[in-house]
């Protein structure tokens, strides 16, 4: 289905039981909604509705030029108005990779939207900006990140060679199909670029505004994520005011909702109250 809100139009995935508890599901770089697929089986079964959206940058129609649009606040916006759109006072939020970033803001700006919120892979702004001051590991993990916000560089680098290196980057996300429903997406003219700019538009002051939140709160990491050490995880507990669970996937990768869909789907039932 397609949704509006706030002068564009997004992509989105439903499913589930029309009457369910809603769960606004969040993507990261470089997926879509589509990353959930083997997620929101068994969220349906245990009778949640779930929307997953393609984010701003994503959904064809939702890809403003300026790199500006695609700043943090604007990013949050678009969650809450996707919200309004969908007629979901409030909604169980969960977020992976960059979709993570967005549900922290959401959550800590407008608690009243969110009734729970699980976090995958990447922790509380804070945390991670606690990781890159005081780790030099963290800082290792993270320096793919100057490389992402050059532009023109990095889209070279990324689309070379049928988009070899991004295929790589995404190599743990399963067998070639899989890395190809990703990879073939962002290969559409000006696709990669728009979901870039998420990175070209990070700023330490955005980032920081990001406060405390208390609404109930999961953050699922892995101990073989790439990008995101020990340090930024276990600092996360720090800037949650409301009931906290860190979830810890051993082995596996960055990529939980692909590599690890049944024990993710089964933390964020944890969280929402409905595992039965």
């Amino acid at each position: 289905m397609q949704v509006e809100a706030r002068g564009l139009t997004f992509e989105a995935r439903t499913g589930g039981p029309g009457d369910g508890e809603p769960v606004l599901l969040l993507h990261g770089f470089p997926q879509h909604g589509g990353e959930w697929d083997e997620v929101a089986p068994a969220l349906h079964a245990a009778g949640l509705r779930t929307y997953a959206l393609d984010q701003r940058g994503y959904s064809p129609l939702a890809r403003p030029g300026a790199v500006e649009a695609y700043r943090l606040p604007e990013l949050v916006a678009d969650a809450a108005a996707l919200l309004d759109a969908l007629g979901v006072e409030a909604a169980h939020v969960v977020g992976h990779d960059w979709g993570a970033i967005v549900a922290w803001g959401l959550a800590a700006s407008r608690p009243d939207r969110v009734r729970t919120l699980t976090a995958v892979s990447v922790p509380h702004p804070a945390a991670m900006a606690h990781a890159l001051a005081t780790d030099t590991g963290q800082k290792a993990r993270s320096s793919y990140i100057a490389l992402f916000r050059k532009p023109g560089k990095a889209e070279k680098v990324l689309l070379a060679f049928r988009a070899a290196a991004l295929r790589k980057l995404l190599g743990g996300v399963g067998d070639a199909a899989r890395v190809a429903r990703y990879a073939e997406p962002m290969r559409e003219p000006g696709a990669l670029t728009t979901a870039l700019n998420w990175y070209r538009a990070m700023s330490r002051a955005d980032l920081a505004a990001v406060g405390p939140v208390s609404v109930p709160t999961t953050f699922v990491w892995s101990d073989r994520d790439i990008a995101i050490g020990r340090t930024a995880a276990e600092a996360c507990a720090a800037h949650v005011s409301g009931d906290y669970r860190l979830v810890e996937m051993p082995g596996v990768s960055h990529w939980i909702p692909d590599e690890a869909p049944g024990p993710l789907a089964e933390a964020i039932l944890a969280r929402t109250g409905a595992a039965r």
